[in-house]
Parts: structure tokens; C-alpha cells; sequence
């Protein structure tokens, strides 16, 4: 395929190239031609165009709609709701609240691990609950709910909208309800 498309490229001729030799060649005229006129009666005359340069319109009322005008849109333009200078420092707030619970978490998650007082419940920590990666695996979930939060703030229904707070809230609340049980468990 790439083969016949170079070959196709290579066989059309380039029409700058083309003009630069028919311009540039010089006219060589013959001598009998320079002493024999051409009379003009003895060429043939030019072909006659085959079609009329001014038609009639086929239905002289309806007129072309002009090919530069643009199209009308089918529906008006609805914009995406943008979230507000409010929403947005609400909106980080519970970031830092909701990835400092999780840090907590993990802290005493590891702390409890450590001195033998208990183990990992949740199935995807408990490779993690020995070492420190505890403390980067918490963080996943805090991220997750941050842009489910996000994305509900900006979305198209009013009751989304409404309860965007609510992921990272209860996400935040989560962790700490369950940082403060491991340290419980170790008092």
C-alpha cells in the first residue's frame, strides 16, 4: 500500500517543474517558417464550446443558500455547571481532611500491626500492613472520592450536585473513625 501510494506521487507531474521548462525553453523557430507566412485563413477554427455560458435557472424563484454561511445549531448551547470560588476551597478543605484521616488510618493501622495487638481486615491493605507502604496504599481510596467529588460538583443533574461533599466527607469520617478504633486497640 505505501508502494503504490509513492507510486502514484512519483507519477504525477509536478506542475511548477513543468512550467519552469515551458517558459524557460527558448523559441526555435525554423527557417522556412520565418520565410513562408502562415496565412491565419488556413487554420482550422477553434472548437465551439459545447455549453452555454449563460443558462437559464431551472426555477428562477428559489435562490442557493451561499456556501459560506454556517449551519444553525439543532439545539441551543447548554453549558457544563462550573464550580464556584466556594465550592472549590470546600472542595480542598475536604481533600486534606479526607488524605490526613487516611494517613491517620494508616499510622495506627501500622502502629497496631507492629506491636502484635491485631491485624488487617481489609483484604487489599493486608499486603501492605506490615511495612511502611501502608501509608501510600491509604491514599488511593482519599483520591478516588476526590474526583468523584469533583466530577459531581460539575454535573449536568441538580441532585448530584446537591451532595457532591458527601464522598469525600464521609470517606474522611471513615478514616477517622477507624484511626481512633486502632487506637483502642492499643490502649
Amino acid at each position: 500500500m505505501v508502494l503504490a501510494t509513492l507510486l502514484l506521487i512519483c507519477a504525477m507531474p509536478q506542475t511548477d517543474d513543468t512550467a519552469k521548462v515551458v517558459n524557460n525553453s527558448p523559441a526555435v523557430v525554423s527557417e522556412s517558417a520565418a520565410k513562408e507566412p502562415i496565412l491565419v485563413a488556413s487554420l482550422p477554427p477553434a472548437p465551439a464550446p459545447k455549453v452555454k455560458a449563460d443558462l437559464e435557472p431551472i426555477a428562477p424563484n428559489i435562490t442557493p443558500n451561499p456556501a459560506g454561511q454556517p449551519f444553525l445549531a439543532v439545539k441551543p448551547v447548554i453549558l457544563r455547571p462550573r464550580e464556584t470560588p466556594r465550592q472549590r476551597k470546600i472542595w480542598y478543605g475536604l481533600a486534606i481532611a479526607a488524605h490526613s484521616g487516611a494517613a491517620f488510618d494508616a499510622w495506627t493501622t501500622h502502629r497496631a500491626i507492629a506491636g502484635g495487638y491485631g491485624q488487617e481486615a481489609n483484604p487489599f491493605l493486608r499486603p501492605y500492613a506490615g511495612s511502611n507502604a501502608i501509608y501510600a496504599a491509604t491514599q488511593v481510596s482519599p483520591a478516588v472520592m476526590d474526583l468523584i467529588g469533583k466530577r459531581m460538583m460539575v454535573s449536568q443533574h441538580g441532585w448530584v450536585r446537591k451532595i457532591w461533599w458527601l464522598p469525600q466527607a464521609a470517606g474522611a469520617s471513615v478514616s477517622f473513625m477507624s484511626g481512633t478504633h486502632n487506637l483502642g486497640v492499643v490502649h
